[in-house]
Formats: structure tokens, sequence, C-alpha cells
């Protein structure tokens, strides 16, 4: 995998450097940055590298084009009324196929105004799904990306490594984003929680190391962790702490808040999970620069998003439920938070 890096050779990092601060120019926006999982965004085409054939029109699934135009309108719309008053700046996505359904999802009428840029690199992922980011380049300014692997601590390496992005606002300050798809929940053993373990514990390396290096960039992880902001995972091995709270890690978990009000981003067996996570550094919660509005990020969705079983109880409304076609948007809700800068208000 040409694009890929392994996890302990990632830019070079060695030692702690401080960086001179460097000048911010005026800016008076806000940022939105919103990640959603849209379940199985798959292209009509078979793709002789994956393993796609249940996602064709002949498929198990019966997947056409009115299906896929239909998920497509679906989303786009979900991201268009989250981003409020303007679309958002930084959408990470996982589970998409490849680079044109992203393309697709954002030339879309109700995105197409922000013409977005798309950043994607193909995964080892058998069944063909991977992470992506779309951005708002009048916006955001794309420095670098790649994908990069992660080793299984057993050996091996991950199906799913992590997507990174680095760019600038508008205004200068810098932004390293980390988009992620850790190991499923589903039958789950101890490995695929020692794999989400292997997750964190890379994100860690990688967020230590530009905090030593770079004080004035900031640090954005977003993802289906499979795992809730107080599990093992984030918490302790990543150390995303609370808002509020200081950790040795310098990371915030944004998603807190919200978890510990009950409420969930994906509905598994009944109970709402907290699967979606937004962490940051706490440079983002200073009075300097860009932060985050509230100190806390936010679960989004609108009754058209959402299912309601004969007892009333509500969950995402997902595309299929197994092999049968459903017509929902998606299996998860997105998550997202919005930046400000307390000087231009």
């Amino acid at each position: 995998m040409r694009n890929s890096l392994i996890i302990l050779a990632i830019m070079g990092f060695s030692g702690c450097q401080p960086r001179k601060k460097e000048p911010l120019r005026p800016d008076d926006h806000t940022l939105t940055f919103a990640f959603y999982n849209v379940e199985n965004l798959y292209d009509i085409e078979d793709d002789p590298r994956t393993n796609d054939q249940e996602f064709l029109p002949k498929g198990l699934k019966r997947w056409d084009e009115r299906k896929y135009s239909k998920k497509i309108g679906d989303l786009s719309l979900a991201l268009k009324a989250l981003g409020g008053k303007e679309l958002p700046e930084i959408i990470g996505l996982c589970e998409v196929e490849n680079k044109k359904v992203v393309e697709d999802l954002v030339a879309h009428p109700n995105l197409a105004e922000g013409n977005y840029q798309v950043v994607h690199f193909h995964d080892r992922d058998s069944r063909g799904i991977d992470q992506a980011l779309a951005y708002r380049s009048d916006e955001f300014s794309l420095e670098s990306s790649r994908l990069i692997a992660v080793r299984k601590s057993g050996g091996g390496m991950h199906a799913r490594g992590i997507l990174y992005v680095s760019g600038r606002s508008n205004n200068g300050e810098m932004f390293h984003i980390f988009v992620n798809h850790w190991p499923s929940r589903e039958n789950d053993e101890v490995s695929r929680e020692q794999g989400r373990k292997d997750m964190a514990a890379a994100l860690r390396k990688l967020s230590d190391d530009i905090q030593c290096r770079q004080r004035d960039g900031h640090v954005v992880i977003m993802g289906d962790m499979n795992d809730e902001p107080d599990n093992a995972s984030l918490r302790d091995v990543l150390g995303a702490t609370p808002p509020g709270q200081a950790g040795r890690s310098g990371l915030v978990n944004l998603m807190f808040p919200a978890m510990e009000k009950g409420h969930g981003s994906y509905k598994f067996h009944g109970d709402w999970k907290m699967l979606d996570n937004l962490v940051v550094s706490e440079s983002l919660l200073d009075s300097t620069g860009y932060r985050v509005e509230n100190n806390r990020g936010y679960v989004f969705s609108m009754p058209w998003m959402e299912f309601r079983n004969s007892a009333g109880e509500m969950s995402p409304d997902r595309t299929y439920a197994g092999d049968k076609y459903t017509g929902g948007t998606s299996d998860h809700f997105p998550v997202y938070f919005r930046l400000f800068r307390p000087e231009s208000r």
C-alpha cells in the first residue's frame, strides 16, 4: 500500500523542538467540523479490487441507481442542515467505497456551493469501505495528506488505517486532522477490543509528537471508534478527558457531555452508544485564536433521519436492515462541533 506509512515513521518526528508562533491573519468566520458514518456508501459499479458484490444491481441487496441517488440526496441534506447558516467546512466520513462516491455526495445541489475538495486513499479493508475527508477550499488550505497503516499488537496490520490531513484555516491556524474507523464491536472479542486500543495508542503517539513539535497547531481526531468516551481505548490509552478536566495527553473528548446526558450516535442492542467521537487538543479550548463553542460536541438528527418502532422508540433510520432495503439515511447520526474566535464577537 504505497500511500500508507508505518505509524512509527510518520512525519519524521524525533524529539521535541518548540516552534515560533506564526502571526495570524484577521478572520471572523466560524468553522464547523462534522463526522458521519454513512453506512456502506457504495456506487453501483463492480470494483474487482473489493468484495462489493452485494452492493450491485444484481447483488444480494439489489443496490441500484435509484437507491444510490436517494442515499446521496439524504446524506447531503443531513450535512447541509447540520451546518446551519453555512455549510460545514470540514467533513470526515467513513464507510465510503471510493473517492467517486464522496465527490458525488459533495456535488449534490445541497452541498455544491461549498466547492468541496476530497481526500481519499484506498485502504486494506476487503469490503472496500474507507475513510475520507471533504473540505471547503475557500476556508481550509490543504498542506499534506496520507493514509497511516497501524500495526496489530500481535503482528500484522489492521484492515483499516487512519486518514491524516493537515492544513490551515484562512486566518493561518494549523490543523492536524485524523479520520478513523476502528474495529467493530459486533461479535466483540478480546482481539477486537485490543484492536481499538492499538488505534488509540497510534493516535496518542501522533498527537504527542505534534503537540511537542508544533505548539501553535491543533489536533482534531474524529471517527467511529466503536467505543464510547469512557471506554479504556479512548479514556486511558488515548488519554482524552472530559472538557474541563486536565490530562497528560492534552486531549479532550467533546462528546462526554452528550454521552453523560444519555445521548448517542448509534443504537446498539436497544441502547444508545456514543460510538462517534470528536477529540481535540486543549489548544482549541483556550482563549487564543479559534476555540470550541460551548466546549462540547453534538449529535445531529432531524425527524426525517429517524426511525420509530411500534413502541415509539427512536433510532437512526438505516438504509438496510440486514439485506432488506428500508430506505433510511444511515444507521449512525452525524456528530459535529463548531469553532469561533472570541475576539471576533
